[in-house]
């Protein structure tokens, strides 16, 4: 696979009603580490095996959610290259300088159907995953909590999820990994890949426009999946559900909620995604098993909770 156009998913900036607790948890808990802050008070992290200098973008607020997600392109050509693009496609755009988010370079950012701003930037300050480039060690001591590789994908909810696809896949260059169908056969659900990955960003049908459902981070093993739902026990971490499995994209999971109430997932082990395959369905019938491969059970907090 060329890896040029949209390359990976790069940040979220996230609501949240205190920082201090905040920092607290996403640094001492989930283990990613602090790198700056700004003179809006927005205060800026990365996972430990991310090479860019943040990934997560905190801002403290009256209400939690999600401000905008951000996806990385290759090269500031195919930054113009998509504004343009975006434009023709009858989206308004914005472009937002350099530095605006410190360490950033500019970005241009739109609204897709779902009502979700989401950005689209070439370039960003370079931090390393403090292990060099030359005979490097396997990972980094010191490392807190539950030692988050990186931040992987969000899951959104909100409207016009067809819609949503159309531009994903015929604007940004995403495939269509996996699918849900309602017994009507219209689409309710969409994961959708820059990579080959099962997805790097994935969509709910919802009625309000804008809703955010979760934040992901990827861990290596299921012995690391148990090792954070440890330390969630330990320190009183509100669980949603698992640690278990899906049936759509294979992950191992567990969910849980930050401070704020923001949602958070770890998981790992998906499959490898290339684009000469259709995708797969998941119909009505069987959402249980889609969602929590294990029980087969629907749970309505994590259908309905979302920030």
């Amino acid at each position: 696979m060329s890896y040029t156009g949209v390359m990976r998913p790069g940040h979220t900036c996230l609501r949240v009603l205190e920082m201090e607790p905040s920092l607290t948890h996403y640094v001492e808990r989930l283990g990613m580490i602090k790198t700056g802050e700004d003179d809006q008070g927005r205060v800026y992290l990365k996972a430990w095996d991310e090479h860019d200098c943040f990934s997560i973008v905190l801002r403290e607020a009256d209400e939690p959610g999600m401000d905008f997600m951000g996806f990385k392109v290759h090269s500031t050509a195919d930054l113009d290259r998509f504004e343009v693009a975006i434009r023709e496609y009858g989206i308004d755009v914005e472009r937002m300088p350099a530095g605006e988010l410190k360490g950033c370079g500019h970005r241009i950012r739109f609204v897709i159907p779902s009502g979700h701003p989401i950005e689209l930037y070439a370039e960003k300050d370079h931090a390393g995953n403090g292990l060099g480039y030359l005979n490097p060690d396997p990972w980094p001591e010191g490392l807190k909590g539950m030692q988050v590789n990186r931040f992987d994908h969000c899951l959104l909810y909100g409207p016009n999820i067809p819609d949503v696809v159309d531009f994903f896949v015929n604007v940004l260059g995403f495939a269509l990994t996996e699918r849900v169908l309602d017994p009507d056969s219209n689409m309710t659900g969409a994961f959708l890949s820059c990579s080959n990955k099962a997805h790097d960003i994935a969509f709910i049908q919802y009625p309000e426009p804008s809703k955010f459902h979760h934040a992901s981070f990827l861990l290596n093993t299921w012995e690391e999946i148990l090792h954070a739902a440890d330390i969630m026990g330990m320190h009183n971490i509100s669980i949603d559900i698992g640690p278990t499995r899906h049936g759509i994209t294979r992950g191992r999971t567990i969910y849980f909620f930050d401070p704020s109430g923001n949602r958070n997932e770890v998981f790992c082990g998906d499959y490898t995604w290339y684009p000469d395959r259709e995708p797969i369905t998941w119909t009505a019938e069987e959402l249980g098993k889609a969602i929590f491969y294990h029980d087969r059970k629907l749970n309505e907090n994590f259908l309905t909770v979302v920030t």
